[in-house]
C-alpha cells in the first residue's frame, strides 16, 4: 500500500463511481480498479459494495477513515516543507456558494494572486452544509460562509456582514397596485407589511438554501406566506426574472448589485429587511498540527480588498 492507495480510495469512496473517481484523478477507471482492488487483497476484506453507486463496507468505512486522516496529514506535512522551503506554489482551495463566489471571488482571486501568482485557486461551490462536510474531510483547505454554530475542529474568523434585500420591478408594482403603489411601498418600507405585497409573484430560492430559508422566515415575520411562481438554487436566474419584472426576488445585496446593471436597478425598487436580514459571513479552516500559511496569507489579502 502507497500514498497513491489513499488518495485513490478516498476518491472513490467521495464520487460513489470508479469512472467519476478515474475522471477526477486522470487515470484510467481500469488503474483505478487495480489499486482498490489490491487495498483489498493487502487488508484481506472487502472495501466496496459493487453496485451503482457503489456503497461502502464496514471495512470500508474504517478504511476511509484512515485514508482521510493520513491524506490530511500528508497534505499538511508538505505545506510544512514547502514554508520551510518558502516555496510558494501549491493550490489553495476554497470552498464558497455558487452565487456568494460570484459576487466576491473574482477581485479576491486576482489580489491574491498578484501577491503569490505561483499559488493556483480551486474553487469547489456549494451549500453551507456541504461546505462544513468538505472542510472536516479535507476536500477543501479554506471555506467562506455562513456558520451559526461553532463545529468541534474547525477555526472561525470573521469577515463581513451580509445583508438580503427584496428587489421588485416597479413597472411590477405599478401594474398590480396602480395609484396605491407609492403607499403600498412606504408602509412595506417602514413597516415590513410584506402581506400587502401577497398579489405579487415571488422568485425564491429553495428552503434548504440560506437566502431561501432566511428569506421566508422574514416574511413569515408578518404571517405572510408569497406565491413563488420560480423557484431555482440559482439566484442569478431568479434575478434576471425579476428584472424581467416576473416577480419579487429577495437576495443578497451585493450579489444582485454586482449582476444586475445600472439600467437595470434603475427600474427595480429595492426593500431593506431589518436586523433579521443581516448575518456573518466566516472563514473556516481545519484546526491541524500546522497551518499553511498560504491560509492566513489569503485571509488577510482578503480583508484588505473589504476594507
Amino acid at each position: 500500500m502507497n500514498f497513491q492507495s489513499m488518495e485513490y480510495f478516498a476518491a472513490v469512496a467521495k464520487n460513489r463511481s470508479f469512472t467519476r473517481a478515474a475522471d477526477a484523478l486522470h487515470i484510467t477507471q481500469q488503474t483505478l480498479s487495480a489499486h482498490i482492488a489490491g487495498i483489498e487483497r493487502e487488508l484481506g476484506c472487502p472495501l466496496l459494495i459493487r453496485h451503482i453507486p457503489l456503497e461502502l463496507t464496514y471495512a470500508g468505512e474504517v478504511f476511509l477513515r484512515y485514508a482521510t486522516e493520513f491524506n490530511t496529514k500528508y497534505d499538511c506535512m508538505l505545506h510544512e516543507f514547502g514554508d520551510i522551503l518558502n516555496n510558494q506554489t501549491g493550490k489553495l482551495r476554497i470552498g464558497i456558494a455558487f452565487t456568494r463566489g460570484h459576487a466576491i471571488m473574482p477581485e479576491l482571486i486576482a489580489a491574491f494572486q498578484k501577491e503569490y501568482p505561483g499559488v493556483d485557486v480551486e474553487l469547489v461551490e456549494s451549500s453551507n452544509d456541504v461546505l462544513q462536510k468538505y472542510l472536516l474531510d479535507g476536500t477543501i483547505d479554506l471555506a467562506i460562509a455562513n456558520f451559526s454554530v461553532r463545529i468541534p475542529g474547525i477555526i472561525l474568523r470573521d469577515f463581513y456582514e451580509e445583508e438580503m434585500v427584496l428587489i421588485v420591478s416597479t413597472a411590477l408594482l405599478q401594474n398590480i397596485y396602480g395609484k396605491q403603489t407609492e403607499a403600498i411601498i412606504q408602509e412595506v418600507s417602514r413597516h415590513h407589511r410584506y402581506s400587502l405585497l401577497a398579489p405579487c409573484p415571488f422568485l425564491l430560492n429553495r428552503e434548504h438554501d440560506l437566502v431561501g430559508r432566511i428569506g421566508r422566515n422574514i416574511l413569515a415575520t408578518d404571517n405572510f406566506v408569497p406565491s413563488v411562481h420560480a423557484c431555482s438554487d440559482n439566484i442569478a436566474t431568479l434575478l434576471a426574472l425579476c428584472a424581467m419584472g416576473k416577480g419579487a426576488c429577495i437576495s443578497p445585496k451585493n450579489l444582485a448589485f454586482s449582476i444586475l446593471s445600472k439600467e437595470q436597478l434603475d427600474t427595480l425598487h429595492v426593500f431593506t429587511l431589518g436586523e433579521e436580514a443581516r448575518y456573518p459571513i466566516k472563514f473556516a479552516w481545519l484546526e491541524q498540527s500546522y497551518e499553511w500559511n498560504m491560509i492566513s496569507r489569503f485571509i488577510e489579502s482578503s480583508l484588505k480588498c473589504t476594507h
